[in-house]
């Protein structure tokens, strides 16, 4: 038997994919979009920040500062998530001075014309030789933003799915043994300083492998999306740090590499499933039934030097600055 999912279950995927509730004036959910540069033709900062304000997008992710995005986002109004690089990570964690340079490097410039909202202390780091470093390195960030006069910045870290161990159905998952001990110390200082832990989740990869949608005792799932996200919840609750909210750092569908699955029709439905318009609220999740999940869209543009046609493919818009599908609001 072909082992690989029908047309026909597609279709009933994204007919049940994420949903949007639209109460009228309901808002404060953020339908931000991944910012990266692995192309070779990728538009100016400036004209990035304006089609980011063109297209009604409330905030950008950065996977590590950029100095000119970092000066073309000044006044844009837009909400900005970046982070050290990772191999950065162990001198943070191990020299205060480190955290300060940061500080006054990339935040403190910039803070009373950009709204940097987050800093990113790992992308997808764990599991990995980086774990053990990270809840040091959130630890002396948030001093050297205390000390600099700093406030209303999270210091978070972003998780992938491969964090998790027994992640189906969602009430089972729960940290990988090596990471418990990491992530309860991370999650400690996320609960103590009110800030979200960020996932990476994508369905497509859990659908293609064939990742089955269930009903999870009282919780019923009809997307993927909520399945995976209330995993992150579950394992939370599993080391007392239920009120830590998840946020996700990245989600998105490829429009090419592995077709039919890969479509613009495709991509497009999903994506529209996900982000917000006109004051709307997103759907939150059946484990978090009060908290509406903040999403950050993967990703603005097309990157030609990405490994593989997947991957070069998540772009909502092109590096002309067309677009790929139209998904955001007028």
């Amino acid at each position: 038997m072909d082992s690989k999912p029908t047309v026909l279950a597609i279709a009933i995927f994204f007919l049940l994919s994420i949903q949007i509730l639209c109460p009228a004036g309901v808002a404060g959910e953020i339908t931000g979009v991944c910012y990266g540069r692995n192309g070779d033709n990728i538009p100016t900062p400036e004209a990035t920040v304006a089609l980011y304000k063109t297209n009604s997008i409330d905030a950008i992710r950065m996977y590590e500062p950029f100095a000119d995005m970092l000066e073309a986002l000044r006044g844009s109004g837009l909400s900005v998530a970046f982070g050290p690089r990772n191999q950065e990570i162990p001198a943070l964690a191990q020299d205060p001075a480190a955290a300060t340079n940061f500080v006054t490097t990339w935040i403190t410039p910039y803070i009373n014309d950009v709204s940097i909202k987050w800093i990113t202390i790992g992308n997808e780091v764990f599991p990995g030789d980086l774990a053990p470093f990270v809840a040091a390195a959130i630890r002396n960030v948030n001093a050297a933003l205390t000390n600099s006069g700093v406030t209303g910045i999270s210091v978070t870290t972003v998780l992938a799915m491969n964090a998790l161990t027994n992640s189906y159905p969602p009430s089972a998952a729960m940290f990988l043994p090596d990471l418990t001990e990491f992530m309860t110390d991370v999650s400690s200082i996320l609960s103590q300083t009110n800030s979200p832990l960020m996932v990476n989740v994508y369905p497509y990869f859990a659908y293609a492998s064939q990742t089955p949608i269930v009903i999870d005792g009282d919780f019923q799932y009809s997307n993927m999306f909520d399945a995976m996200v209330d995993g992150f919840n579950s394992a939370l609750e599993k080391i007392n740090a239920g009120n830590v909210v998840v946020m996700v750092g990245e989600t998105g569908w490829p429009t090419d590499g592995y077709q039919p699955y890969t479509s613009v029709d495709n991509a497009k439905a999903y994506n529209m499933g996900i982000r917000t318009c006109g004051g709307s609220s997103r759907k939150p999740t059946p484990r978090r039934p009060y908290t509406p999940v903040d999403v950050f869209l993967f990703e603005m543009f097309k990157e030609d030097l990405k490994d593989g046609p997947v991957e070069q493919s998540f772009g909502i818009f092109a590096p002309d600055m067309t677009p790929v599908y139209d998904v955001f609001c007028p």
